[in-house]
């Protein structure tokens, strides 16, 4: 087949510009490199819907930023996913965090931010009871949010497929044919699974859309891995911080964030550290320590009995070839190379840009040539998988009546039952392995990470999948749950 445009990678940008694309009348393909969409930045990291008051007026990531935020409602709607608008604060704590403060408040004026507001520390400690008492004041952006940004990107991958879009999962790109190469003019892709052909490519491949870049012989950049650690404090924590608190931003980032989550726990975190390989999510005592009392600086006495789950992830930050920094995201159709688009150097805030940016690559699309026709039988509403947990007693009743795996908890922990984990593993973007089942269902997510609940969710996808216990993996690859059979 002959696909109008090919997407390289399935994280929440590819995913977001491939659901754009099938509202019309296209053959559309997304590749994947890992076993599963999510797997790369977008299923680490804050999971905030910024304002849009930290980009420099006039860029496109501060454009994006404003927009995407204002799309999110609406998307997670449409999609069944969690979002929450709770707000946003970034915290003085002396009269040059303040000063700092005010300049950005000035910039997201100049930016379109709505709802903004800077308060002093009677109106802080009215809406943050637990905020330290060195905090003197805050800039308030009520249009901010939170989402949980692999939920995410699993709903709008799934829509988009649902229209659609052809999802190759583990099918890593190693080389790139352009048209001026072959009697067809066609891009053609290659894959550890064959050759894909399309008329236009987009390289949305996040740590690794330089690489791409470079093999298609496109604009030379260069992605810099930053790697960030959080922990996360179990839901008994609940309390502890309503919206999400910012410390003053520094050069290397908008610094150790305290933020609710939208399943009820308390995210501390990322530290900022460049250097570290881009397969490199590991955590670090000293990294821990570093956001523990980073975030104490915040919302003081965080108890470290409750943390439950730390983790990393990487941020994708671009530099120009002569070791320059990009200083914005980089979104466009090449110079030379017609049909080759580079949606690259998407770091924060592109969680928040991700649905504005699938507009945007849309636009160049048509530009570059693909002819758009309205898909009339686009379908913008995604069903999603119904949660027990979150149903009064009556639709619980209902639930289990229709389907009586409703009636049987695999996660005590989260109370996910199994009729959502046999749902998550069936639906049109299913989970193949623990974590997939996990990112969809939050099932081992909870205060015992999976201690008891694994074995039962193994035994399911090896029923449901069709395939012996110990082929069944955490994520993906050679990452076996089980070595063999004992009985």
């Amino acid at each position: 087949m002959i696909y109008d445009v090919a997407i390289i990678g399935a994280g929440i940008i590819g995913a977001s510009i491939a659901r754009e694309l099938s509202r019309y009348k296209l053959q559309v393909c997304m590749l994947e490199k890992a076993d599963d969409v999510s797997c790369g930045t977008s299923k680490a990291n804050s999971g905030i819907i910024h304002a849009g008051y930290d980009p420099e007026p006039g860029s496109l990531m501060a454009k994006l930023n404003v927009e995407g935020c204002a799309m999110y409602p609406e998307w997670a709607e449409q999609l069944h996913f969690d979002y929450k608008n709770i707000g946003s604060l970034v915290v003085g704590f002396c009269d040059e965090d303040m000063a700092h403060i005010k300049k950005l408040y000035e910039r997201g004026l100049k930016n379109g931010v709505p709802g903004m507001k800077i308060i002093d520390r009677d109106g802080l400690v009215k809406l943050e009871p637990n905020i330290s008492e060195n905090a003197v004041g805050a800039l308030l952006a009520t249009s901010a949010g939170i989402i949980s940004p692999y939920m995410a990107t699993w709903a709008i991958a799934e829509n988009a497929v649902i229209n659609g879009v052809k999802l190759f999962v583990e099918n890593e790109v190693h080389g790139i044919t352009g048209p001026e190469e072959n009697a067809d003019k066609l891009w053609v892709l290659h894959t550890g699974q064959g050759d894909i052909q399309a008329k236009c490519v987009i390289n949305a491949a996040g740590l690794y859309a330089d690489t791409i870049s470079k093999m298609a012989g496109a604009r030379d950049f260069v992605i810099k891995p930053r790697r960030g650690e959080y922990f996360l404090l179990d839901s008994n924590c609940t309390s502890l911080a309503h919206h999400t608190l910012f410390q003053t931003p520094d050069a290397m980032g908008k610094g150790v964030l305290v933020t609710p989550t939208v399943d009820g726990n308390i995210l501390v975190g990322p530290s900022a550290g460049d250097g570290s390989p881009k397969d490199n999510t590991a955590t670090t005592r000293s990294g821990q320590d570093l956001i523990f009392d980073k975030g104490e600086k915040t919302i003081p006495n965080i108890p470290r009995r409750n943390i439950i789950n730390s983790f990393a992830g990487i941020r994708a930050i671009a530099y120009n070839a002569d070791g320059t920094p990009v200083n914005d995201f980089i979104i466009e159709e090449d110079a030379n190379k017609k049909g080759f688009i580079n949606v690259a150097g998407i770091c924060s805030p592109g969680l928040t840009a991700a649905p504005a940016i699938g507009v945007y690559v849309t636009k160049l699309v048509e530009k570059a040539g693909i002819a758009l026709v309205p898909n009339k039988d686009f379908i913008a509403v995604r069903k999603g998988i119904e949660s027990f947990k979150n149903a009064t007693a009556e639709r619980k009743e209902q639930l289990i009546e229709e389907d009586p795996l409703y009636g049987r908890i695999i996660c005590r922990c989260e109370m996910i039952t199994e009729a959502e984990i046999v749902r998550a593993i069936k639906s049109p973007v299913g989970a193949r392995d623990l974590d997939g089942v996990k990112r969809r269902t939050r099932a081992g997510m909870g205060r015992c990470q999976g201690g008891f609940c694994s074995p039962r969710v193994t035994d399911i996808i090896s029923r449901e999948r069709g395939i012996e216990m110990t082929s069944v993996t955490k994520n993906g690859g050679c990452s076996y749950i089980l070595n063999s059979k004992t009985r």
